[in-house]
């Protein structure tokens, strides 16, 4: 039997192939066994840590968003589905790290609400939707989230659109950037429960965000 323990990644049904290999690469990488959970897919027994993966807009009738845009792509399938595994995972204290949307939906879960979208909400928000790391991001000292990265501040990709608004019940802001906007969020009440807004699995050759993903590894290994 592996000593690698079972990590659940979040996809829609109709991910792309590049994404789902950078996200199953970077479990892989962090010790972790890697598998895929989408609508379409029965999920496993066993599953001891989620990663909840980027991907499309959540709906905004899940936070009271106002009225529905129509040219954002939505994935209700995988919205309930995600929605249904935090039901599942928070209870039992199981680790969770969510990712761009991940922590998104884990703030809608938690009762909170999202900026539906940054660049006409904020006049100021300057356009970044890059791989690359080139948004700088100052992360709250003492927080889990910074004693994992080991750093105070870093530049990290962006692809994101929506944004963590009011917080959900018993999380804490640990990282913005320099616009203000909320790129970190986590539950000092919970053994490990993380959301970024920007994507550690593509920042391959970065060790302070793969230690991230490391520490979801971890924390599922001593479950």
């Amino acid at each position: 039997m592996s000593s690698r323990p079972l990590i659940g990644i979040t996809t829609s049904d109709h991910k792309s192939f590049m994404a789902w290999a950078c996200d199953r690469l970077a479990v892989w990488r962090a010790g972790g066994q890697p598998v895929r959970l989408s609508p379409s897919r029965e999920i496993p027994e066993g599953l001891t840590g989620l990663m909840i993966g980027g991907g499309d807009d959540i709906g905004a009738q899940l936070y009271d968003g106002g009225e529905v845009r129509l040219d954002v792509r939505v994935d209700p399938a995988r919205d309930q589905l995600e929605l249904s595994l935090l039901e599942r995972f928070l209870p039992q204290q199981l680790p969770v790290l969510g990712i761009c949307r991940g922590a998104q939906i884990i703030n809608v879960h938690c009762g909170g609400t999202l900026i539906g979208d940054i660049y006409t909400t904020y006049d100021h928000v300057r356009r970044q939707r890059t791989v690359l790391p080139r948004k700088q991001v100052d992360i709250a000292t003492g927080s889990r989230l910074h004693t994992l990265l080991d750093v105070s501040r870093c530049r990290v990709n962006s692809l994101h659109h929506q944004a963590v608004d009011r917080l959900g019940d018993t999380l804490h802001v640990v990282a913005r950037d320099r616009d203000g906007l909320v790129q970190a969020i986590e539950a000092p009440e919970c053994p490990y429960l993380i959301g970024v807004q920007w994507h550690p699995e593509f920042l391959v050759f970065n060790r302070p965000q793969q230690r991230l993903i490391r520490g979801l590894v971890d924390a599922a290994r001593k479950r």
